[in-house]
């Protein structure tokens, strides 16, 4: 195999903004290329702040281990996925990266896309709707970009001070389902007080309402909830699926943060033996690894893969959000691998 790697940045149509005031307004990422013959696999990781990645770390890691990189011999590519989690213990968004890539490259070369080769069926109107991410803000700013795009389904960044004066304005402008996500931003005493009003006001579901690590809380909080409880900063890893069981109803797993498409096979079949429901979730991946999302559709309940969505340029085309003028829809990705086809980062 040949790799290849660069960094791009892809700004946001609006800052972006998360509990605890973290803000940005464009996603840096890495993308890596992994070329055998005339077939090429893509994969892509973002650089978040907040958990220690950047793309010059990953570069550096990358250009430190590529002779043995390019040495492995791709026939499985689960093998590949445990070559690179011990090649790189500590970098998991790495690891995503490269792991899609090398499943993109296979599914090429066996003609088949992921989803075909994982044998799970993409039945249409079977696969869940796609989200439209609202970041904090002002909630006059708010009902604006509400308005400006119309969605189905809208996920609402929370963990202020107006949480429900916000989400009861936004309820005045549409009767679509509105999930919220507190990016573990509230304390137990206000996710207790927060959650039934929030009910009250027609919100589906509640993701990572607490600490990542605060168990106590999400013990007596599962036992309170009127609305379903998803972890996403406590489920990242597949050791952790199990502890969540006992403290959510179900959990939304990250490629990036899991370490990759593998991993998340396996979590999701966890998931599924253990009752949870199974969401997975984007960290603003555009075309190329929104795609990689979207081939778990047929496995999952809910999809949060808004990252093209929200951004003003993209690095791939094949993927639409738009399917038999249903919007959220996602269109079947049957084309081998992934099913899109990278380009260099261009204006919608």
């Amino acid at each position: 195999m040949q790799l290849d790697f660069w960094e791009q940045q892809l700004p946001f149509e609006y800052p972006f903004t998360i509990s605890n005031g973290r803000t940005k307004t464009h996603q840096s990422s890495i993308m890596v290329r992994l070329s055998l013959g005339n077939w090429s696999g893509f994969g892509e990781a973002p650089a978040i702040v907040y958990y220690q990645v950047t793309v010059a770390h990953m570069m550096e890691q990358l250009e430190k281990n590529r002779k043995l990189i390019e040495k492995f011999a791709l026939i499985d590519p689960e093998r590949f996925w445990h070559f690179l989690h011990h090649l790189f213990p500590q970098d998991p968004f790495l690891v995503c990266a490269l792991d899609m890539a090398g499943w993109d490259l296979f599914g090429q070369m066996k003609k088949q896309s992921l989803h075909e080769m994982w044998q799970t069926p993409w039945e249409v109107n079977q696969v869940p709707i796609c989200d439209y991410t609202l970041g904090i803000d002002p909630i006059e700013k708010m009902v604006q970009k509400m308005e400006a795009h119309p969605w189905p389904i809208y996920k609402v960044k929370v963990g202020t001070d107006y949480d429900i004066e916000m989400i009861a304005a936004l309820r005045k402008h549409t009767t679509h389902p509105i999930r919220v996500d507190a990016n573990a931003g509230w304390t137990t005493e206000e996710a207790l007080q927060k959650i039934p009003a929030l009910a009250e006001l027609g919100v589906e579901l509640v993701e990572q309402p607490l600490a990542k690590d605060n168990w106590e809380g999400m013990k007596i909080l599962k036992q309170a909830s009127v609305l379903p409880l998803f972890a996403d900063e406590s489920c990242v890893f597949e050791k952790d699926v199990a502890l969540c069981a006992e403290h959510f109803h179900g959990i939304n797993i990250k490629l990036t943060k899991c370490s990759g498409l593998t991993p998340a096979l396996r979590m999701i079949k966890e998931a599924r033996a253990l009752g949870l429901k199974v969401m997975m979730g984007s960290m603003n991946e555009s075309v190329i690894g929104s795609a990689a999302i979207a081939q778990f559709l047929p496995q999952l309940d809910y999809v949060d893969m808004d990252g093209p969505l929200l951004m003003t340029e993209l690095n791939g085309v094949g993927l639409d959000f738009e399917f038999q003028q249903n919007k959220g829809q996602i269109q079947p990705l049957t084309a081998p691998g992934l099913g899109v086809q990278y380009r260099p980062p261009f204006k919608k």
